[in-house]
């Protein structure tokens, strides 16, 4: 009888549950999330439009100067057949990794590697997202998607020695990764990996190194998605649904099913779980790095109005919902990235134009808006650390990795980020890049580094 009668209440619960949620997601909208944030620059924005050709440029089957552009966007890719040095398909890569190309950017002094992304009808695509697990996969003292870290290691194994000799010829060009959707994920892998292993490139400099993920999957736990926003920066278009699925993404594919009990269940944990505790979940992955974030519609407002690019290292409210929208899945498509990124880089220099800024002043204003840069991540870096993200670490005099504060030995301040992660050089020349990627070390109970011992399952 007291079941009988406890049913009707936990309807009620359950209803009003429910209704709490479709009322705070229906109020919700795609520019609440960056209200906040600050105006990005044109210089700095203005790789991301050339970024999103290359990665377009992925799709078509023949990039020759003789050959018909299928699928190019107005006023063609901006790219010399010439400078593609390599390009891998699906047949190159045997499904380890999505197609790819390297192409040598004179122009911009820039070596780039460009990564197309999710590829519907590919079993192997979907068979690398699947690859993982929430906690499955370890990696720098926070959490990673395993199949991406496995493709990214792929990549390096494949591209290494071409990418050392193209950096020691041009010493004066950066490394780009870049990728679209999976594409990006897999790039912000690269840009973790490369970084944590420098010398394996010719000691290159860390500054020398970036990642435009375009659309990014949520691919790495929240201390590395804020520690690595110096070198890795992710740019979302307005409502994209993939940086705002919290769901991971294997749950989401083995429940087709029952997808309606697994939306029902989602509503309930994001009604009920306070975000603090969502901050303090180790294993819960963000979008990784640096976010720009494209708006061009306002709430209760028909039409697209001019884009406007709102940039951050943000560490709570970082895309945590997702936006009911008509336009969610359309917003990721690498064709309007592109599209509306043009169409802000063009309003961003108009206005520029419009001002009349002398040379002098621009530069000094460019340099002064990467020392705020510089200070937003490491403000970034003491707010993790305040709300208790787990593994978050306090920003360095070296750089964005531990201090000598606690009373350890000090570090060796050309490289910290190397000694740390990595074994000696000479110990390394036989091992492949997933092999180093098994042996980066961790840190036990009492904060010393330790060398983990698991493997690739």
């Amino acid at each position: 009888m007291s079941l009988a009668c406890g049913l009707p209440l936990l309807e009620c619960v359950y209803c009003l549950a429910c209704a709490r949620w479709a009322w705070k997601r229906c109020l919700h909208t795609g520019e609440a999330d960056s209200a906040t944030w600050g105006l990005a620059s044109a210089a700095d924005f203005e790789p991301v439009p050339r970024m999103c050709r290359l990665v377009m440029a992925n799709y078509e089957p023949d990039l020759s100067a003789s050959a018909p552009l299928l699928f190019a966007p107005p006023g063609g890719y901006g790219i010399d057949p010439a400078c593609v040095l390599r390009r891998r398909t699906y047949a190159d890569t045997r499904g380890r990794v999505t197609p790819y190309l390297l192409y040598l950017d004179h122009e911009h002094a820039d070596i780039v590697l460009a990564l197309r992304g999710l590829n519907l009808v590919k079993e192997s695509d979907y068979a690398l997202l699947l690859d993982n697990r929430l906690g499955k996969r370890r990696f720098d003292g926070g959490y990673v998607h395993n199949g991406l870290l496995r493709a990214a290691g792929w990549v390096l194994d494949a591209e290494c020695d071409l990418l050392r000799d193209l950096l020691e010829r041009y010493p004066d060009y950066t490394l780009t990764f870049t990728g679209h959707s999976l594409g990006a994920g897999i790039a912000a892998m690269l840009t973790m990996v490369i970084v944590l292993n420098l010398d394996k490139l010719g000691n290159v400099d860390r500054s020398r190194t970036r990642c435009y993920a375009m659309a990014p999957a949520r691919c790495m736990s929240l201390n590395l998605a804020v520690r690595y926003a110096d070198v890795i920066n992710s740019v979302v278009l307005q409502d994209d649904f993939l940086p705002r699925t919290a769901t991971p993404l294997e749950d989401i594919f083995k429940s087709i099913l029952c997808l309606p009990c697994l939306l029902c269940l989602r509503c309930l944990r994001d009604t009920c779980i306070p975000e603090d505790a969502m901050l303090k979940d180790p294993r819960r992955l963000y979008a990784p790095g640096r976010i720009y974030h494209i708006v061009e519609r306002k709430m209760c407002r028909c039409g697209r109005f001019p884009p406007v690019v709102k940039t951050a290292v943000p560490v709570d409210g970082r895309f945590e919902h997702i936006v009911l929208s008509c336009n969610a899945t359309a917003d990721h498509a690498i064709v309007w990235i592109e599209r509306e990124a043009q169409k802000a880089l063009d309003l961003m220099l108009e206005e520029e134009e419009t001002m009349a800024v002398p040379s002098e002043q621009r530069m000094e204003r460019n340099e002064t808006l990467q020392r705020e840069h510089v200070e937003e991540h490491r403000a970034a870096l003491r707010r993790a650390v305040t709300l208790s993200v787990p593994d978050a670490r306090a920003p360095s005099p070296y750089g964005t990795f531990d201090d000598d504060a606690a009373g350890r030995r000090p570090q060796q301040q050309q490289q910290p980020e190397r000694s740390e992660s990595f074994p000696p050089a000479g110990a390394r020349q036989r091992m492949s890049w997933n092999d180093l990627i098994e042996r980066v070390f961790d840190k036990d109970a009492d904060g010393q580094i330790v060398l983990r011992s698991s493997v690739f399952s």
